[in-house]
């Protein structure tokens, strides 16, 4: 079971990440955001002064609440980066609240870092598909070039070259790089040790961006542990997986507090409705974060089981392993698999429009009776086709 969920005791940076860093690394990765940003200000709200009072009338707000809104609380604008969810969110990642940005989910956080360091049709962002498609969405509505390294296929899995990362971001002058892990769809872990390198080699030329949506259930530390070490690393987390808020959309980007200076700066106001920031604090509560942890050992308890039944099923040609709450399979035909899932009323995402996944379906892990009914599904298909035989 992984320890993450309460307060990550294996992340320790902390404010150690404020403090050891050199002011040189600062000023490095700082050098890297778009120029006309750097002094850049951004819209002050009506809530960026911190003033008391009776009767508020600096916002524009109505005086009157909605009907629909029981307490009236709706009608007043929400902070922009609610204290309380940010200092919890802090000590569950075991970094500074200044270490944190709050946002809409982890697609907000990869919007912002792209906007803030790449000039439309001159910067790049690396990335290495079969990936998650928010990069390259991002990269492509900022008018920046992408930048792919394909992950190798290896006996045991997939694997990111980092050092083909690291020689294409410098040859190409790209000053994002996205690593996810674990990987998105390929399940891949990618070793923390490996991601400090990249890092120290891209010192002063990219920003190195980890996607921690899935880690909890790698049961290993987190890249936030590195923060300390490398002002030009990024950290993202959401409470959209594990924790079950998906509909909320609730995730942060972790980094030093001068960067995250600089993705505030460039964030619309009020990005954290109140009331979701109230179930957020809901949902780390303890009684909550106890029956969170439970699920983990569920996941990969559920994992570990769909994984070698997927193997015994005719027709399903590679299951490859993995880390995060999902595998991806291949087989024999797709289509045929997919349409039987549907027909069973299974839903699962169809990887076959992603370049080299054509014959590729990604499989969440659900509960314990969902994962017996996918796999029902699929061993129909077997039987039939054994009876046609």
């Amino acid at each position: 079971m992984n320890a993450s969920v309460a307060i990550d005791t294996r992340a320790t940076a902390g404010t150690d990440a404020v403090s050891t860093l050199d002011a040189a690394s600062v000023d490095d990765t700082l050098a890297l955001v778009r120029e006309e940003l750097r002094t850049f200000a951004g819209y002050r709200s009506a809530r960026s002064e911190r003033v008391d009072g009776a009767i508020w009338l600096n916002a524009n707000e109505s005086a009157w609440a909605n009907a629909a809104d029981a307490d009236g609380a709706l009608r007043r604008y929400p902070a922009s980066q609610p204290d309380a969810l940010r200092t919890r969110l802090a000590a569950l990642y075991g970094v500074a609240a200044e270490q944190v940005l709050i946002g809409r989910g982890s697609d907000e956080a990869i919007d912002l870092l792209v906007r803030a360091f790449c000039r439309a049709e001159r910067d790049a962002v690396t990335i290495s598909p079969p990936v998650f498609g928010m990069y390259a969405v991002c990269a492509r509505l900022q008018a920046a070039r992408i930048v792919e390294v394909p992950p190798q296929e290896t006996n045991d899995g997939w694997r990111t070259d980092l050092d083909a990362v690291r020689d294409a971001t410098l040859a190409s002058g790209a000053k994002l790089v996205f690593v996810c892990s674990p990987g998105n769809p390929t399940g891949e872990f990618v070793p923390l040790a490996r991601i400090e390198s990249l890092a120290q080699a891209l010192r002063g030329r990219a920003v190195v961006v980890v996607d921690e949506a899935y880690i909890e259930f790698a049961d290993a530390p987190s890249a936030t542990t590195a923060l300390s070490r490398h002002a030009n690393l990024v950290v993202l987390r959401t409470l959209s997986k594990l924790h079950a808020l998906a509909g909320a959309r609730i995730g942060c980007a972790i980094a030093h507090p001068a960067l995250i200076d600089v993705l505030r700066r460039c964030q619309a106001p009020y990005p954290v409705p109140a009331p979701c920031a109230t179930l957020a604090l809901d949902a780390l509560g303890p009684d909550a974060s106890a029956r969170t942890a439970e699920r983990i050992a569920i996941v990969v308890r559920e994992r570990a089981r769909i994984e070698a039944s997927l193997r015994t099923i005719a027709g399903v040609r590679r299951v490859y392993p993995s880390a995060g709450n999902y595998l991806l399979a291949r087989f024999d035909d797709a289509e045929r698999a997919y349409r039987a899932l549907l027909a069973a009323g299974v839903v699962v995402r169809d990887m076959r429009a992603t370049p080299g996944l054509s014959d590729a379906l990604r499989i969440t892990i659900g509960s314990p009776q969902e994962n017996d009914a996918m796999l029902a599904a699929l061993n129909a298909i077997d039987a039939a086709a054994g009876s046609v035989a």
